[in-house]
C-alpha cells in the first residue's frame, strides 16, 4: 500500500520551472529572455495599443452605436424547444409552465430579467405558459394549440402630473 510520503507524479507529467537570470550556464541567464534593453525588457510594461505618441488605432475610429445600461437582457425560447422537451419527457404540458420549470427541464440555464417566448417551430400541445413576454407569432401559436399564454410583465408606473 503506498504512503502519503511516498507519492509522486507520474514519470514525465510534470516539468521542473525555468529559472531565469540565473547566470550564462542557465541558457537564460543575462537578459533572461527579453532581448535587450528597451522597456520590453524592463517589469511593469503596459504599452498595448500605445503608438508612440501617435493617436491610437482605437482612438482614431468614429464612435458609433449606443449601448443602454438598462436594456434587459432575456433567456430566449423558441417553441420547438418547448415541443422538444415535452417529447423527451423533461417538461408535463398538463402544468403550468414558468422560467422554474423550464429551468428545472434545462431548457434555458437562467432567467436573466426574463423569459421571451419566441415563435420559431411548430407547438403540438397544449400550454399554459407564463412568460415576461412573447411575440405575436409566439401567442398566435399557443393559442391556435388551445393553450393560454400570460405575460408577467411589471406594471409600468406613470408619473404623475403637477
Amino acid at each position: 500500500m503506498t504512503k502519503l510520503n511516498e507519492l509522486s507524479p507520474r514519470e514525465g507529467s510534470t516539468k521542473k520551472r525555468m529559472r531565469v537570470g540565473r547566470g550564462p550556464g542557465s541558457g537564460k541567464g543575462k537578459t533572461g529572455g527579453r532581448g535587450v534593453k528597451g522597456q520590453k525588457a524592463r517589469s511593469g510594461v503596459a504599452i498595448a495599443g500605445f503608438e508612440g505618441g501617435q493617436m491610437p488605432l482605437h482612438m482614431r475610429m468614429p464612435k458609433r452605436g449606443f449601448n443602454n445600461p438598462f436594456a434587459l437582457k432575456f433567456a430566449e425560447v423558441n417553441l420547438w424547444r418547448i415541443e422538444q422537451a415535452i417529447a423527451a419527457g423533461k417538461l408535463d404540458a398538463k402544468v403550468a409552465i414558468d422560467a422554474d420549470v423550464l429551468i428545472a427541464a434545462g431548457v434555458i440555464r437562467r432567467k436573466k430579467d426574463g423569459v421571451r417566448l419566441l415563435g420559431v417551430g411548430e407547438l403540438k400541445s397544449k400550454l399554459n405558459i407564463s412568460v415576461y413576454s412573447a411575440s405575436a407569432g409566439a401567442r398566435k401559436a399557443v393559442e391556435a394549440a388551445g393553450g393560454s399564454l400570460t405575460e408577467a410583465r411589471p406594471v409600468k408606473v406613470e408619473a404623475a402630473e403637477a
